[in-house]
């Protein structure tokens, strides 16, 4: 008999333990029914302010990614058209190894190009100052602008760069 005794007080921990865990799963059913609702609930309300928004406000809202498309255009445009293009052209000048390098006189002639211009022109290729000019040759610097803007106007240059590889071109600069 005791093993009849045992079964009741087995059968009814059982059966304590079993609605336990029905209970902890029903409780998670309705946390998760209630969460999904909920969640369905608060996508409905956004979409539909999100659907009020776009209806009422379409005018401003397609006027400014107009404007955005086109203010885009605009700089894409603008950088585009303004953008300097650099031109880099090799000249090869012929000197003989061994030889000591003759100016093109006759092309000196032709631009009308002074001995002392051509001394200033000299100095300017070798990378030196309007300043350092003028005390190398014990001139004013004022001189020195003066005689290295005709030299520029005579060879058509615009900036010293420019002169010297004009004047190593035409055969003036070594």
């Amino acid at each position: 008999m005791p093993s009849t005794a045992n079964s009741p007080t087995t059968s009814t921990s059982t059966a304590a333990g079993q609605s336990a865990k029905s209970q902890k799963a029903r409780l998670w059913q309705h946390i998760l029914l209630f969460g999904l609702a909920g969640g369905i609930i608060i996508t409905l309300l956004k979409w539909t302010e999100y659907r009020y928004l776009v209806i009422e406000h379409s005018i401003e809202i397609y006027g400014g990614l107009t404007a955005a498309t086109f203010s885009a255009f605009g700089i894409w445009l603008g950088l585009r058209l303004t953008r300097k293009q650099i031109v880099v052209k090799e000249v090869h000048v012929s000197v003989l190894p061994g030889q000591p390098f003759i100016v093109n006189s006759k092309k000196q002639e032709e631009l009308e190009i002074t001995p002392r211009e051509l001394e200033i022109l000299e100095l300017i290729a070798k990378g030196m100052s309007n300043r350092e000019i003028a005390q190398k040759l014990f001139v004013s610097e004022n001189t020195v602008k003066t005689h290295s803007s005709r030299v520029f106007d005579k060879l058509g240059a615009k900036r010293r760069t420019q002169a010297a590889q004009l004047g190593k071109e035409f055969g003036l600069l070594p």
